[in-house]
């Protein structure tokens, strides 16, 4: 008879930046943690710094044959899924080594290149909800589970349409609206899931410093962490959740949509 005392995570992007502290923080809860990584060597370094009950797991949220390959490990290895972690996602398709401002000002919507575009939006909207469906299934196993989606409060248009926000030009049409998307498809998968055993949470970590900013952020990883890693870890949140850290919305961590 199958048995879930043990909790199986899965967090995406997890060889680094705030992904990499998520899936700590789950190792050093108990959970058994598989870190995926787009480059396996990547994600088992990663798990070497991680602890735990941790494993390294290739994981390309936009090649198909890695998503239903890591599906199959993890059900092979285990049978199910307590918690998905959605937190791979790339912030501009174009020529590396550029500033923050300069891959903002090269997406405003009036001149982003449709194909880079097209990409961003492939890996932060697609395939982070291909990898979502695939792993449902697995998911749905369980008494009680939970997707978690590490989203922006940039994506938030009810943030972005005030004029007082000192970060609305960063809103652009890449980045900051996939995150719009994506929040848009999972207040729809918690629609959608609301009646069944899986939850669904969407978070901002804030302005944090990592490779999607070429780490310009204010926030350390740490810092930029506490939000996720609390919404991860939290069992009694109601489903649909968007939150963020307190300093964003200034009250109950609660971001408007």
């Amino acid at each position: 008879m199958q048995t879930y005392e043990k909790k199986v995570a899965l967090v995406s992007g997890a060889n680094t930046g705030v992904g990499f502290q998520i899936a700590k923080a789950l190792a050093d809860y108990g959970y058994i943690v598989y870190a995926g990584s787009r480059d396996l060597h990547k994600g088992q370094v990663a798990v070497s710094e991680i602890g735990g009950n941790a494993t390294a797991i290739q994981l390309d949220i936009t090649d198909s044959e890695s998503i239903t390959t890591a599906v199959k490990t993890i059900e092979n290895q285990y049978g199910y899924l307590t918690l998905l972690v959605n937190n791979a996602a790339i912030s501009h398709a174009g020529q590396s080594g550029r500033t923050m401002e300069e891959v903002l000002g090269a997406q405003r919507a009036s001149i982003v290149p449709i194909d880079e575009l097209k990409s961003v939006w492939e890996t932060n909207v697609f395939g982070t909800l291909a990898v979502t469906q695939a792993f449902l299934p697995l998911l749905h196993k369980v008494p009680a589970a939970r997707i978690v989606t590490v989203s922006s409060s940039l994506g938030s248009l009810g943030i972005n349409s005030n004029p007082e926000n000192p970060y609305r030009s960063a809103f652009d049409a890449a980045y900051g609206a996939s995150k719009t998307a994506l929040n848009g498809i999972f207040l729809s998968l918690a629609i959608d899931l609301e009646n069944t055993n899986v939850k669904v949470h969407l978070v901002s970590p804030g302005f944090t410093a990592t490779a999607l900013n070429n780490f310009q952020g204010t926030d350390t990883v740490e810092e930029g962490s506490v939000e996720p890693i609390r919404v991860a870890l939290a069992e009694d949140l109601s489903t649909g959740s968007f939150t963020g850290p307190s300093n964003v919305s200034g009250k109950d961590n609660i971001l408007p949509w």
